[in-house]
């Protein structure tokens, strides 16, 4: 049976993620690691919740990201591995976008339609 590497609520760290963490804190304390990377090393793994979750977009600032990338919904739409009925749902409000959609549209919203072509 695999083991998860994250801890998971009221249970200890396993051997090999105390181990792991321990040689991120001494990389991190001789300056092998910065404190972003350590960070994310220790929230990962102690299972602690990023505090910069993404944040849904509202159906407007997608139609406006894609109106801004001059795209109909039908490109928009492949570029993002998508359906065009989806998309439409997304601008109308009637759904909201989750899990890989809500990342690519806020590394979207974020950076340009660049970012992703």
């Amino acid at each position: 049976m695999k083991q998860s590497m994250t801890m998971t609520k009221g249970k200890k760290p396993s051997r090999l993620t105390q181990a792991l963490l321990e040689t991120a804190e001494d990389m991190h304390s001789v300056g092998l690691l910065d404190q972003a990377a350590y960070e994310k090393i220790t929230m990962r793994h102690l299972g602690i919740k990023d505090k910069s979750a993404v944040e849904s977009l509202t159906g407007e600032d997608i139609r406006a990201m894609r109106e801004q990338a001059n795209m109909s919904q039908a490109v928009f739409a492949h570029y993002l591995n998508l359906t065009v009925g989806y998309v439409s749902q997304l601008e109308r409000g009637v759904k909201r976008p989750t899990g890989a959609a809500l990342v690519l549209l806020d590394v979207i919203h974020r950076k340009g339609i660049e970012a992703i072509l």
